[in-house]
């Protein structure tokens, strides 16, 4: 058994894209993680993908943020802007709550501080499970704690939620409602197609839980991550100060080197289904870890600059590669919501009023307009509890 690094941009890229690769980043998160969509391969990943992604489209993401995210976005942050600041890990977590619980399909009956107090608390602990090949703490413990959640999340929020979408479904089937009234959501998805491609109790529980997971986890700290940049950028850069907050286009991209910069993991694992030939010239068989460095793939000075590893808003487009580089995957495995957190790349032709924009810009853009800034007798802390390269607490003061 061998570990393979990969770290150039194109090896990387094209390791990504290799259909003998299966995902193994969240084998050591199995608990939470087995089966669910970024673990399957081949022909049942396929199908799961196709039926999940009917969620995902463009349509989807423009309505709601043109629609929905505005309210939820401000109404999450007016008693932060009351109180006069907020803490920006929290912040995110609530605001994200929302919107991965919409498309995931977990409703919030009571919408009261302590369901959603309880909602955050298991979101946070399904966080663990992905980071588990990068824990620094006592693993067995962790895996305890994840199974509590897990209990706890099928039986409050998942069967509840199931079971209103099993009578939606029946009422539309009896030609009581409409198509166009079902909630749009994964769940329904997979409940409608559950004829044709069943589904364990368990496994579809879990898969509700990824998405709610991976719809907020990754965000939250990529969020983060481009607010400090920003704020940074912005002491040494006066000048672009005001241009965040009033050029959208502007901060899209600035939203988008700082993705490149932290990727929500700062490698993917692969692992051969068969024996193989790498791009890299490599062979490698079943037993071998395929280690792709996106760190290091995401700051090739040959692609990106030779001031690649440090922050630049202005950075030309590079040539045959994405602005936020290979953070979201490439191939079979490339993130599902790529859109919804990045946006949609501008054109020559975009438009400020019809450009998707992606959440993580949306809410930004909210925070500056907010006079967000960081709170100097409160520094941010970096979370030391794995290796990932995140924040676990970054107090930021608002209004003016």
């Amino acid at each position: 058994m061998a570990t393979i690094v990969v770290s150039g941009y194109q090896d990387a890229n094209e390791t990504l894209r290799q259909s003998d690769l299966r995902q193994a980043l969240y084998d050591e998160g199995a608990i939470l993680m087995e089966k669910v969509l970024v673990n399957l391969h081949g022909q049942e990943h396929r199908t799961r993908r196709q039926i999940e992604t009917k969620v995902f489209r463009r349509d989807f993401f423009q309505w709601y943020e043109s629609e929905v995210f505005p309210h939820t976005l401000k109404e999450t942050l007016a008693p932060y802007l009351t109180q006069g600041s907020t803490d920006l890990v929290d912040f995110g977590f609530r605001v994200m709550m929302n919107l991965t619980a919409d498309f995931s399909g977990v409703d919030r009956p009571l919408r009261t501080p302590e369901e959603t107090s309880q909602l955050l608390h298991i979101m946070r602990t399904f966080g663990k499970a992905a980071t588990l090949g990068q824990a620094l703490g006592d693993k067995d413990a962790i895996r305890a704690e994840i199974r509590q959640a897990m209990d706890e999340f099928d039986r409050v929020f998942f069967r509840p939620s199931m079971q209103r979408r099993r009578e939606l479904i029946a009422q539309w089937q009896r030609g009581e409602r409409t198509e166009e009234s079902l909630p749009r959501d994964v769940l329904v998805e997979l409940l409608r197609n559950e004829k044709e491609h069943p589904m364990d109790h368990d496994v579809m529980m879990k898969e509700i839980g990824f998405f709610l997971l991976a719809g907020a986890f990754t965000t939250i700290h990529t969020l983060t991550h481009a607010m400090h940049e920003i704020f940074t950028w912005s002491k040494d850069h006066p000048e672009d100060a005001l241009r965040y907050k009033t050029d959208r286009f502007f901060l899209q991209k600035a939203i988008h080197e700082s993705m490149r910069l932290h990727p929500s993991s700062p490698t993917a694992g692969r692992r051969p289904t068969c024996p193989m030939h790498l791009p890299t010239g490599q062979d490698v068989n079943e037993q071998d870890m395929v280690s792709v460095d996106l760190m290091t793939a995401n700051r090739e000075t040959s692609v990106f600059g030779p001031d690649a590893a440090e922050y630049n808003p202005h950075r030309p487009a590079p040539k045959g590669a994405s602005p936020y580089g290979l953070s979201f995957g490439m191939g079979m495995h490339a993130c599902i919501g790529l859109n919804l957190a990045a946006g949609a790349l501008p054109r020559s032709d975009s438009v400020v009023q019809s450009h998707q924009w992606g959440t993580v810009t949306l809410i930004a853009l909210e925070l500056l307009e907010s006079g967000a800034r960081p709170d100097p007798d409160r520094p941010g802390v970096v979370d030391r509890t794995t290796i990932r390269n995140n924040w676990s607490s970054y107090p930021m003061l608002l209004g003016n």
